[in-house]
C-alpha cells in the first residue's frame, strides 16, 4: 500500500478542476504601481459605506444577521424589487456556486459561452456536471450557438451580460430570444456584474425576465462600481422557489456584519454610483480612442475595462507588452485562459493611470 492510498481522496472530478488564478498585483522593484488587472473602481467606496464599515467595528462579538435583512431591504428599495426575491452572498461567485450545487447533478450539462467567466466551468465540474461551451461571434455571445448546444441533459445556461473579459453584451431582445428558445426546466442565469456601467438603451440587466418567468436568475456584485471588492458582497434576484431552494444549502452566516452595513449604505448612495459611471464612460471612450490610435485593436466594451489586442509581431506581443508595462508599474491582466493569448485586459483606472499606461504603450510600440 502506498502513502497515497492511506489518505483521503477528493470525490471524482475535483482534481480535474483547474484552480482559478487571479491577476497579478505586484511589480517587484517598481516604486509606484497602478493595478489595472482586476476591474476595481478608481473612485473607491462611498464615504457612507466607509462610515458604516467603521460602525460595524463596535459589534464584532455579535453574530451577523443571517438573513442580511438590512442589505436586502436597501437593494429592494433602490431597484424597486420585492425583498423576498433577493438573496445575498459572499460575492456573486458564492451564489453562482450555490446555484450549481442546487440544480446540477452528475450526468447533467450546463452551458456557458466561449469567452465566459472561468469560474462557471469550475462550479459546473464541482457539482459533478459537464460543462458545455457555446461558440461566440466576434467576441460576443451568440444566441443560436447557445440554443444549438442545448440537449435533454442541459439544466443551466450561464450568460455573462456584459461579458468579462470582452466587454461585449447582448441587447435585451436577444436575451429574450434566448430565453424563449429554452425548455422551461432549464435555468437561465444572467450574470450582470457590470450592469451599472452600461449606458445603452437596448440593454436590460435581467430584472424584467426574472419578474416574468420561473426559470431566470440575475446575479449582481458590489465589487465593481460600489468599490467594495474587499468585503465580498453579491446578490441575486430570482423567483421565490429558487430563493427557497438555494437558502437550504447556503451557509447560515454567509454575510458578515461589515458587509451588510457597508453594502446597505453603498447601494443607497446613488450620487456616488452616478459619479463612478460617468467617470468610467469618459475614460473608456478616451482610452479606446487613444489605443486605437496606436494601432491596437480594442474590442468595443460597455464595462469598466477594455480587451486590447496586440500585433502578430513577436516583439510586440501581449506577453512582451505585459512584461514591459509591469516594469513601468502598470499591471494589466493576461487573458490566455479565456482564449486570448495575444491580448491584455485593461481596467479603467485613475486619470494618472489611464494617461500613463497609454504613454507606456506608445513607447513600447515604437
Amino acid at each position: 500500500m502506498t502513502r497515497q492510498d492511506m489518505r483521503p481522496t477528493p470525490k471524482a472530478g475535483i482534481l480535474d478542476v483547474a484552480a482559478y488564478v487571479p491577476g497579478k498585483e505586484h511589480a517587484p522593484g517598481v516604486a509606484k504601481v497602478h493595478k489595472l488587472s482586476a476591474n476595481e473602481t478608481p473612485l473607491g467606496a462611498s464615504k457612507h459605506a466607509i462610515d458604516a464599515f467603521r460602525e460595524a467595528a463596535g459589534k464584532l462579538a455579535i453574530y451577523p444577521d443571517g438573513q442580511a435583512t438590512e442589505l436586502k431591504k436597501a437593494i429592494a428599495d433602490v431597484h424597486r424589487l420585492n425583498a423576498e426575491n433577493i438573496l445575498c452572498g459572499n460575492g456573486s461567485d458564492e451564489l453562482l456556486g450555490l446555484l450549481c450545487q442546487t440544480y446540477l447533478s452528475p450526468g447533467d450539462e450546463a452551458i456557458y459561452t466561449e469567452h465566459g467567466f472561468l469560474v462557471y466551468r469550475n462550479y459546473i465540474m464541482a457539482a459533478g456536471a459537464t460543462p458545455v461551451v457555446a461558440s461566440e461571434n466576434s467576441e460576443r455571445a451568440e444566441v443560436d450557438s447557445i440554443l444549438s448546444a442545448v440537449t435533454p441533459r442541459t439544466k443551466i445556461i450561464f450568460l455573462a451580460n456584459p461579458n468579462n473579459p470582452t466587454g461585449t453584451y447582448l441587447p435585451f431582445e436577444e436575451v429574450r430570444r434566448l430565453h424563449d428558445g429554452l425548455p422551461k426546466h432549464v435555468l437561465l442565469v444572467i450574470d450582470a456584474a457590470y450592469a451599472e456601467y452600461v449606458r445603452r438603451n437596448d440593454y436590460e440587466a435581467g430584472v424584467e425576465l426574472v419578474s416574468s418567468f420561473e426559470n431566470v436568475v440575475m446575479t449582481r456584485t458590489f465589487s465593481k462600481i460600489y468599490g467594495l471588492a474587499a468585503l465580498r458582497i453579491g446578490w441575486m434576484f430570482a423567483p421565490v422557489h429558487v430563493i427557497d431552494a438555494v437558502n437550504r444549502i447556503r451557509g447560515p452566516f454567509n454575510m458578515n456584519s461589515a458587509a451588510i452595513l457597508a453594502g446597505s449604505a453603498a447601494v443607497r448612495d446613488r450620487a456616488h454610483v452616478a459619479e463612478a459611471a460617468a467617470f468610467n464612460e469618459t475614460w473608456r471612450v478616451w482610452l479606446t480612442e487613444q489605443l486605437t490610435g496606436l494601432g491596437l485593436r480594442v474590442t468595443p466594451s460597455v464595462g469598466n475595462f477594455l480587451l486590447v489586442h496586440f500585433p502578430e509581431d513577436p516583439a510586440k506581443s501581449a506577453e512582451k507588452a505585459d512584461a514591459y508595462l509591469t516594469s513601468k508599474g502598470y499591471i494589466l491582466r493576461r487573458v490566455t485562459g479565456y482564449g486570448f493569448p495575444n491580448a491584455l485586459r485593461l481596467s479603467i483606472g485613475s486619470e494618472e493611470a489611464n494617461r500613463g499606461v497609454v504613454a507606456a504603450l506608445s513607447e513600447f510600440l515604437r
